[in-house]
């Protein structure tokens, strides 16, 4: 990759991505200009398929921050969730391939969608469905969320469940230029009760993947009892890179239900961050020098004592975290108490909180609930007002920029949950 023409898709590394500049030092995208989002109709009333929506957002645009395209998918009910790439910097040094495919999982539906973002980036068009059947015929999967291309050009899928609503952490594997379902990635009889999110580092050998709860739980909305029953999620699972095989599982605690993981950028390190929603901690995983894995608390946000809402006290529900390229800054959003957290990691066993803001939540000012006890906060936050709108629900999913200048943030978390507890949001 080191040669005029020979480059594939990204970049070369986490830091010239942020520069913005290919291998030849030439600028190549200075600043975003679009985003696809996920919208979600499902649980909203609305009998209306799910759709990809496209928002300018340059500054020199006469669309600037607008929904300049929508595209629905075919079928109602999806939920979609999370979205990929066909290809990555993974693939770097393969100048055949081109990143101009968005992978599109639906956790609900178990389809998955290819959207064609290349021929026209301004008004993308569907490519390929994917359908449940395959997914449950090939690899006895369903509920699938987070999708990483790989550097052998292939697709890998983490899934929740089984075709039956059961808890299972399988992956699945789609050819990544027919997207035709290969089977699963795992091996072995080991493989664990759940599953969620994933990241891989090929460098230490090691892929980690993190737990959820049982899909057909989940799905009706949060019960606290079933946390009790063990049917949410406490590990991150912790597999061998070559062999596809379960080696470990970091026990996290009961009620952690770990959710997003996230290496740092550096190819080389080998260590990295997890969030638990439900305790409201930050986990900082790493390799031992015997060569197995370990997990310590870095961070904690403490539960609030309320009135007026479901339980007396309510938790954070830490739902996504990433990383700035330059491994940084860590961010994070609470999705009940409403704020998006920004620490300095430089010494990533004592992360520093350097930034927060409110956007929205469960505690503001003039809602339904009273805050009794606070350990970080005199008064309870303003409500978030955009353009004279007061915005429902709370900070959920989370991207940075390459430049690591401007974060965007979504609201929904998922539809039944957006309408248990922030029933103003679905409507």
């Amino acid at each position: 990759a080191g040669k005029c023409g020979t480059c594939g898709p990204g970049y070369p590394s986490p830091l010239e991505a942020m520069k913005g500049k290919s291998w030849d030092n030439i600028p190549r995208w200075p600043r975003e200009q679009l985003l696809y989002l996920p919208c979600i109709y499902r649980n909203t009333g609305t009998a209306l398929p799910d759709f990809l929506a496209t928002v300018d957002v340059d500054p020199s645009s006469p669309g600037y921050c607008q929904v300049i395209h929508r595209l629905p998918m075919p079928h109602v009910g999806d939920e979609l969730h999370h979205s990929g790439w066909n290809v990555c910097s993974s693939c770097h040094g393969d100048p055949t391939k081109t990143r101009n495919l968005l992978v599109l999982p639906s956790l609900v539906s178990s389809r998955v969608y290819i959207v064609d973002v290349g021929t026209e980036p301004r008004a993308p068009r569907l490519h390929k469905v994917v359908e449940a059947q395959e997914l449950s015929q090939k690899a006895s999967a369903a509920f699938p969320h987070t999708s990483h291309c790989l550097g052998s050009g292939e697709i890998l899928l983490s899934c929740l469940g089984d075709p039956a609503g059961n808890g299972r952490g399988t992956f699945v594997l789609l050819d990544g230029e027919t997207f035709e379902v290969k089977g699963n990635w795992e091996k072995g009889e080991k493989i664990p009760a759940l599953g969620y999110d994933f990241w891989y580092q090929p460098r230490h050998q090691v892929l980690l993947s993190t737990e959820w709860g049982v899909p057909k739980v989940l799905a009706q909305g949060f019960d606290p009892r079933d946390v009790e029953k063990g049917l949410y999620g406490r590990h991150i699972n912790v597999w061998d890179w070559g062999s596809h095989s379960l080696l470990q599982q970091l026990d996290l605690g009961p009620g952690s239900i770990p959710l997003e993981i996230r290496f740092l950028h550096d190819p080389r390190a080998s260590q990295g961050f997890v969030g638990c929603a439900l305790s409201g901690a930050i986990q900082r995983f790493h390799k031992s020098q015997d060569g197995s894995w370990a997990v310590e608390k870095v961070i904690e946000v403490p539960s609030k004592k309320v009135q007026g809402w479901l339980l007396p006290d309510m938790p954070a529900l830490i739902t996504d975290i990433l990383l700035s390229l330059d491994d940084r800054f860590l961010y994070f959003s609470n999705w009940l108490h409403g704020d998006v957290r920004q620490y300095d990691i430089s010494d990533p066993r004592q992360p520093r909180l350097v930034g927060q803001v409110f956007l929205g939540g469960s505690i503001c000012k003039g809602g339904a609930v009273t805050v009794l006890e606070d350990r970080e906060l005199r008064d309870q936050p303003e409500p978030c007002v955009i353009q004279g709108k007061k915005i429902p629900g709370g900070p959920q999913m989370l991207q940075l920029s390459l430049d690591g200048r401007r974060l965007y943030v979504t609201t929904s978390l998922f539809s039944a949950w957006d309408r248990q507890f922030y029933p103003d949001l679905i409507r």
